[in-house]
Parts: structure tokens; C-alpha cells; sequence
């Protein structure tokens, strides 16, 4: 177990958290160009770095006045989809939802391939798990946490799809690049500034997400580094501030450097793939915890054995597909985070001694 927990945080430092928060600093350029052209290329990338470096003072500061920000802006950002499902179910037609046979579109595998390449989208809804040793009380605060955001982000996306296929006829609705957008100009009230609206909703959306990444991400690399499953450097605590200073500065730096290292579709590609394998390694996990006496956790799964292989399955499915958009960089990312990681595990137990001779 050991090895594999390792494992999975190596793969989440190098692999999953740095280039997720470039990801999304990098969409939000894409989106503030389309009101200040000058905002692209190097430029865009300065104002990318810009934008981290100022959602992570925050966050390295105070953890209150992080979550403070980020309960403002989560707020800020459903808003927008609130309005657009309350507008759509006025102006919806029944017909739309009947699809147009194609001949050259496999609609099953065209929505697999579709679900792994936003799969990454999804894991934010974990990451509250990163943070669970700041709360007061975790055993109930965070099954709380978990099944709640899972109901509302579910119900907000169904909404919003629905909305969608409603308003838009389906041979328009395929053919289009940015179909929420398109879909408004059906509605009367948005259609003069459909594309606008659309684009502040996208920048509020993926600032709440970049915020959140920074806050409970580096938790993942301090916790595990506390435990004594990573480097101990990420475990130091800033005395002033009571934040996880070097875990967050790390992981903005890595972070920074792949914007300007590379570009928004590589990072996908690079990131999708491995997300999904750390993925099947938590599943898998369930299995080897639930065989260990001294395994009291404060929540347990219901009906672990079909849970863990239905996620499985559906897990390494969605990896397969990734390798029909992403073949490359989705290889070589998975690649990487192997062959490197586990010498780096062995490397690193041999620099800790106390590990060696404990087992923990």
C-alpha cells in the first residue's frame, strides 16, 4: 500500500494539481481576450501568472479570508446558471429533443470520448477531502460536504444540458463550437448579449474553480508529507499565517512554469490520462483498507465491493477513451509519472529512516 499511496501523490504533484491550475488560468486568458485582444500570447501568459500569484497570497495568508473569497465567488459563478435554467424552461421546444439519425457519428462513443476529455473537470468535488483535518468536525462535515456537492453540481449540470438541447435544434446544436452561447440567442431576453454574458459566466466559473485548486490542493502534499508518504518539506506550517506555505509555493511555481512552457490542449491531454489512473488507484485502494484490522475511518463507503468495481470499470473505460483524442501526451504523461515514480519512492525511503523502520 505503502508504494501506491506514494505513487498517487507523485502523481498528483507532477502530473494533476501544477497543471490543473495552469489549465484554468490559461482558460480564464482565453476568455478575458475575448474582450481585450492584447490579452493573448506571452501577454497572456504574464496575466495567467498574475492571476495565481494573486488567488495564492490570498490562500497562503489566511485560510478564513480564502474561504471567505471562495465562498463569495461559488456563489457568483451558480448564480449565472440559475438565471440561464429558469429563462430556458420558458422558451424550450419538445422537438429538440428528438435527435437527428447521422450516419457518421457514433453518439455512444462520441459522448465517452466527450466525458474523458472533461473527466478533470469533475475531481474539484474531491478535493474537499484535501482539507478535512482543518475542520471541526470531519466525521460529519464531510459526508455533508461530499454527497451535497455531488447532488447540487449534478443537478446544475443536468439542468444546464437540458436547457441546452431544449432551446437549440440538435443539427445546430452538434454543429456548434459553444453551444451554451448559441443556445442563449433563443432566449429573447439574452439574445443581444448572449456571447457576453456567456463569457463573464465562464470567467467567474473557472476563477472559483483556479481559487479552490490553489487553496485545497497543496493540503494533498502536506498531508501525505505529515503522514510520512512524501517528501517531509511539504509538511512546514507557516507559524504566522497557519497555512501550508511550502506545499502552496511549490505548487504555484510548477504551476507558472507550465504556462509558459506549454499550451492549454497539451496540458489536457497530459493530465486527462493520469488522473484517470490515480483515479483507479484510490478505487483499488478500498479493497487492501477494508481488509486491515486497524481501518476505522469516520465514513464508510455503502456497498464498497460493487462501488469500488463499477468505479473501476468506468474508470479505466474512460482511460481508454482518452487515448482516441490524446493518444500522445496522454501516453507519455502516464509514462512518466510511473517510471519516475517509483524510484523516487525507493529513493526516498531510504532518506527516511524512520519510515524504513516503522512501516508508516
Amino acid at each position: 500500500m505503502e508504494p501506491l499511496a506514494f505513487l498517487y501523490g507523485w502523481a498528483f504533484f507532477w502530473a494533476l494539481d501544477p497543471p490543473s491550475i495552469s489549465i484554468l488560468a490559461l482558460a480564464i486568458v482565453d476568455y478575458i481576450a475575448l474582450f481585450v485582444p492584447a490579452v493573448s500570447g506571452i501577454a497572456g501568459k504574464f496575466v495567467a501568472a498574475a492571476i495565481v500569484l494573486v488567488l495564492a497570497a490570498i490562500h497562503y495568508r489566511s485560510v478564513k479570508i480564502g474561504g471567505l473569497f471562495q465562498t463569495i465567488i461559488t456563489a457568483a459563478k451558480v448564480l449565472p446558471f440559475i438565471l440561464i435554467i429558469g429563462a430556458a424552461f420558458f422558451f424550450m421546444k419538445p422537438g429538440n429533443f428528438t435527435p437527428t439519425a447521422t450516419s457518421n457519428i457514433s453518439i455512444f462513443g462520441g459522448l465517452i470520448a466527450g466525458i474523458s476529455a472533461t473527466t478533470w473537470s469533475y475531481t474539484g468535488m474531491t478535493n474537499v477531502c484535501y482539507m478535512s483535518g482543518e475542520y471541526k468536525e470531519p466525521s460529519k462535515t464531510l459526508p455533508k460536504a461530499l454527497i451535497g456537492s455531488a447532488i447540487i453540481v449534478t443537478a446544475l449540470y443536468v439542468l444546464v444540458s437540458t436547457s441546452v438541447i431544449g432551446l437549440m435544434p440538435f443539427n445546430d446544436l452538434i454543429n456548434s463550437s459553444a453551444p451554451l452561447a448559441d443556445s442563449l440567442k433563443y432566449i429573447p431576453v439574452f439574445s443581444k448579449f448572449a456571447s457576453s454574458f456567456v463569457d463573464i459566466a465562464g470567467i467567474l466559473v473557472i476563477l472559483g474553480s483556479l481559487s479552490s485548486c490553489i487553496m485545497v490542493q497543496p493540503r494533498l502534499e502536506y498531508a501525505m508529507a505529515k503522514d510520512n508518504l512524501f517528501f517531509k518539506s511539504f509538511a512546514h506550517v507557516n507559524p504566522k499565517y497557519e497555512t501550508p506555505d511550502v506545499s502552496i509555493i511549490i505548487q504555484v511555481a510548477y504551476a507558472i512554469l507550465l504556462i509558459f512552457l506549454t499550451n492549454l490542449i497539451t496540458l489536457l491531454g497530459y493530465l486527462t490520462i493520469v488522473l484517470l489512473l490515480a483515479n483507479a488507484l484510490v478505487y483499488m485502494s478500498i479493497y487492501f483498507c477494508r481488509k486491515k484490522e486497524d481501518y476505522h475511518p469516520t465514513y464508510k463507503c455503502p456497498a464498497w465491493p460493487v462501488m469500488m468495481i463499477i468505479s473501476l470499470v468506468s474508470t479505466l473505460w474512460l482511460a481508454w477513451a482518452t487515448f482516441k483524442w490524446a493518444p500522445l501526451a496522454g501516453s507519455i504523461g502516464a509514462v512518466i509519472v510511473v517510471v519516475t515514480g517509483l524510484p523516487a519512492y525507493y529513493m526516498w525511503k531510504r532518506r527516511n529512516p524512520a519510515v524504513n523502520a516503522n512501516g508508516t
